[in-house]
């Protein structure tokens, strides 16, 4: 590739990683062609782009990024996911198949301008989907209120038994 490619590639990379939510980079040396075509069509599937990128292109179009966090990764073969969407989704794909084939190696990751050790991606990778922590948002804000309802009325249920005993108490002495 010449110069100019060179410069294109870290430019367009550096707009792709000012806009991702979550990146994680790999070590892919020991995947065959079949096993990396694999990762690239799940990781697609989610959203997630996944990129061979040499370290010297890759170092430069972190600068002034999130990535920078973890330029000191940037040995050896190195592929990068980038997730403009779903944070999680890279670390849940990317573990899944690591524990399939150990040729692919976590290196580390970055989160929202803070670095993620290999120990972090798991545990990112075990969160639920969003749609579950959403639901379980939503059951917790609705269990406010009604628990809310639900006090309120026993207290009108329960004023309106005292009433009712005082009316039948007046009533027997009467």
């Amino acid at each position: 590739m010449n110069r100019q490619g060179k410069e294109k590639l870290v430019k367009d990379l550096h707009e792709k990683i000012l806009d991702i939510k979550a990146a994680i980079l790999t070590d892919f040396k020991s995947l065959n062609v079949d096993a990396m075509n694999d990762l690239r069509k799940q990781l697609k599937a989610e959203s997630v782009e996944y990129r061979v990128v040499k370290n010297t292109l890759l170092e430069l179009s972190s600068q002034d990024t999130d990535m920078a966090l973890i330029k000191d990764y940037f040995v050896g073969p190195c592929a990068v996911a980038l997730s403009k969407e779903d944070p999680v989704a890279p670390a849940k794909v990317l573990v899944k198949f690591a524990e399939k084939n150990s040729a692919l190696k976590i290196k580390a990751g970055v989160l929202d301008g803070k670095v993620l050790d290999v120990n972090a991606i798991k545990a990112l990778a075990d969160l639920p989907s969003r749609e579950i922590l959403l639901a379980w948002l939503l059951s917790a804000m609705n269990g406010v209120p009604t628990g809310l309802v639900v006090a309120l009325s026993g207290v009108i249920r329960n004023l309106l038994g005292v009433v009712t005993a005082l009316k039948d108490q007046k009533e027997k002495t009467a």
